[in-house]
């Protein structure tokens, strides 16, 4: 299967240093912010678009701006990129977010994704009223998608559930092409709610053997319900000519943090609920020693940042061959990003995916067929 790259859109804004929140922790920086315009997400998202990357993720949270507003105005902006849309089926009706996407699809022309987080924080949950524990949040969440897909189906649709509860729910159109799911989470019943109604589960960035057994899990849960699974990781990228320079952004990133600052996140972090941030802070552990816990793995981001805390950092060969190692594993999709994302994104396009796409793993999904035939130069008369 021919690798698929998404990249990332900074609604919480962007800079040259981390920029930090997240998983119930505000937005921080180290330096000056690019703030989170239409304008600038305009640059990121052509630039994604022009270099080959399929689609670009949004997140979701009280610490960003909201993802399907934002996304249905960046669509003007762009032509082939995809949306990948976070969101919360807490917060909103399962009707009303299966019409949602049936009209950012049909405006859009076919080119929504959706990332359902359940949403591992008990206190940001409470911020948006949500007052249900972890394990009831992902029961509700298997409801709530049983109504969309149902919904995408078409015709009525009822259902009365231990958290939700729709009565001839109808959409007057149904989306076409239907948005694929992705979905993600270490806990046991985020396993089952994955295998029955999402098409690709996702991970954040762990070192290979990790990950290696979160999806023979994963495939084990899938295949109890008669599925086969698709997987996707999410990482951060510090690609650069050499591995040298690439270690010295790195470090330049680190240099930069406040210790305050990292104390401030960590202690907030530390309250979370979800299995998946538990992995991530166990990486660092809160220090700033050692933090390449795997070969050009580095768990620098996490110091500052909750969810996906780990990049891929080093030459442009050695991060193709760290995304080869993943996907000998199984992983078919990469959701990368990087401070700041419009420079990051050229580093990656420019730097790595050539070296993909001359070992097979990987083709422009925007680029035309070449011409059996050459091309001659205007008005350079006859070849000869």
């Amino acid at each position: 299967m021919t690798l698929k790259f998404h990249w990332f859109l900074p609604t919480y804004g962007d800079s040259r240093n981390l920029v930090g929140g997240g998983h119930g922790n505000p937005t921080t920086s180290t330096g000056a912010d690019r703030p989170a315009t239409i304008g600038y997400l305009s640059q990121v998202a052509r630039a994604a678009e022009r270099l080959g990357f399929e689609a670009a993720l949004t997140p979701t949270g009280a610490w960003c701006e909201d993802a399907w507003l934002t996304t249905a105005m960046l669509a003007r902006e762009s032509e082939r990129l995809k949306f990948l849309v976070a969101f919360r089926p807490g917060v909103i009706s399962p009707t009303l977010a299966a019409q949602m996407a049936a009209t950012f699809q049909r405006h859009s022309e076919g080119r929504l994704i959706l990332n359902v987080v359940t949403g591992g924080e008990d206190h940001e949950q409470r911020a948006f009223g949500d007052f249900l524990g972890k394990e009831e949040r992902y029961e509700r969440t298997g409801e709530f998608l049983e109504i969309v897909r149902g919904l995408w189906q078409g015709g009525k649709v009822s259902l009365k559930g231990r958290h939700l509860q729709v009565e001839d729910a109808e959409l007057a159109r149904v989306p076409d092409p239907v948005p694929e799911i992705y979905f993600g989470g270490s806990s046991p019943i985020a396993g089952k709610i994955s295998a029955r109604h999402a098409d690709v589960y996702l991970t954040w960035g762990e070192p290979p053997a990790q990950v290696a057994e979160k999806i023979a899990w994963i495939r084990e849960e899938y295949r109890a319900v008669g599925r086969t699974p698709r997987f996707g990781i999410r990482l951060h990228v510090i690609s650069r000519d050499t591995s040298e320079a690439a270690w010295t952004q790195a470090r330049f990133l680190l240099d930069a943090l406040d210790p305050a600052l990292i104390a401030k996140v960590q202690a907030g972090l530390s309250r979370s609920a979800s299995e998946g941030q538990k992995r991530m802070l166990a990486l660092h552990g809160g220090s700033t020693a050692n933090l390449e816990v795997s070969p050009n793995l580095w768990a620098g981001f996490g110091l500052v940042r909750g969810g996906a805390g780990t990049a891929l950092v080093g030459s442009h060969a050695e991060v193709a061959d760290r995304i080869a190692e993943y996907h000998a594993l199984g992983i078919d999709e990469f959701v990368l990003s990087g401070h700041p994302h419009l420079e990051e994104a050229y580093w990656f396009g420019e730097g790595v995916l050539p070296i993909l796409e001359d070992r097979g793993l990987w083709k422009h999904p925007g680029r035309e067929p070449s011409a059996s035939a050459p091309t001659g130069v205007p008005f350079a008369g006859p070849a000869r």
